[in-house]
């Protein structure tokens, strides 16, 4: 893909506001790299945008960066939690822009660095995430639907009052559909036209916002080549001790590429090739779908790793 930079993108050069940096992607297009090596030249510390590095113990399959790798580079929000904590969007936000204060007093600059666009999106525009009203009665109400029936049914429900939340968010990811189904409940509205709302405010950041692409046969070829890697290094004995320790796979450390595939194989479900193959497949899924969101992002500058000189459009798009 040609570098393609937002018509938005001259309304960064803001001098009030504080600088920041986002280099996004799909996964296994290299933006850990590329992010260590444009802190080191412009006095950057990282804070990780990923669901899965934020626990402890799962480092195999959330590919976490070793110590050695990090080059001395600061990272933030990676091993804070334990594996039976949930970990959502909201506390992302939190924890995200309480490292980045800290990133700021030191007069370095926060690099954002993930593949979760949500996530992302959530501080690079300061979204304000509606409470729901404490109504845990619907909510396990949806809960035990989920159980009994199966998550699809409640992604049908929310298919009939929110079809475009319906569309982006996977029905596997049950806490976000009753998340929108609660919104709903709550406030008569769609949450997808709440974010949507959100998202067009203006950035209070001086931002810079890089995704990393490549072509998308090259992209799966890598994939599949991680995830054997992973096999390879023992992430099949990660999750068997994950599970050892109580892991469960309703919990939301355990909806991650690699551990929930190899959780249905440890409890019998499927065989152990079939897991693989399955992590494989649906990690193609999810780059899609990343993919997709960044597609929709303002101020974005596209960077094609295998065409172009990815520290260059770093170092120029930052100045």
């Amino acid at each position: 893909m040609d570098q393609m930079i937002s018509k938005d993108t001259d309304k960064l050069n803001t001098p009030d506001k504080r600088k920041l940096v986002i280099i996004a992607g799909p996964t296994a297009v290299g933006k850990s790299a590329a992010a260590i090596a444009l802190a080191k030249e412009i006095g950057g510390e990282i804070v990780s945008a990923d669901s899965m590095q934020v626990y402890r113990r799962m480092d195999i399959g959330s590919a976490k960066v070793t110590e050695e790798e990090t080059e001395g580079i600061p990272h933030h929000l990676i091993d804070i939690l334990e594996p039976q904590e949930e970990f959502n969007v909201t506390l992302f936000q939190k924890l995200a822009k309480e490292a980045m204060e800290g990133i700021y007093s030191r007069g370095h600059v926060p690099i954002i660095t993930g593949g979760t666009g949500f996530y992302i999106q959530s501080v690079l525009y300061d979204i304000d995430f509606t409470e729901n009203g404490d109504d845990k009665g619907y909510r396990h109400e949806l809960e035990q639907l989920a159980a009994t029936e199966g998550p699809e049914a409640l992604s049908e429900m929310l298919r009939e009052i929110d079809p475009e939340s319906a569309e982006r968010i996977h029905e596997n990811n049950v806490r976000r559909v009753i998340r929108a189904l609660e919104f709903y409940r709550e406030t008569g509205g769609k949450i997808s036209t709440h974010n949507e709302n959100e998202r067009a405010k203006e950035s209070p950041y001086d931002f810079r916002y890089f995704v990393l692409t490549m072509d998308r046969a090259h992209l799966y070829e890598r994939i599949g080549l991680r995830v054997d890697k992973m096999m390879e290094a023992g992430l099949l004995d990660e999750v068997k001790r994950l599970s050892e320790e109580g892991c469960r796979p309703e919990m939301v450390s355990m909806q991650g590429l690699g551990y929930k595939q190899l959780l249905s194989y440890l409890n019998g479900h499927e065989t152990l090739e079939e897991a693989v193959e399955r992590i494989k497949q649906e990690t193609r899924h999810f780059a899609k779908r990343q993919l997709t969101w960044f597609k929709r992002e303002r101020g974005v500058i596209y960077i094609d790793v295998e065409k172009e000189n990815v520290q260059d459009v770093l170092r120029n798009g930052f100045k």
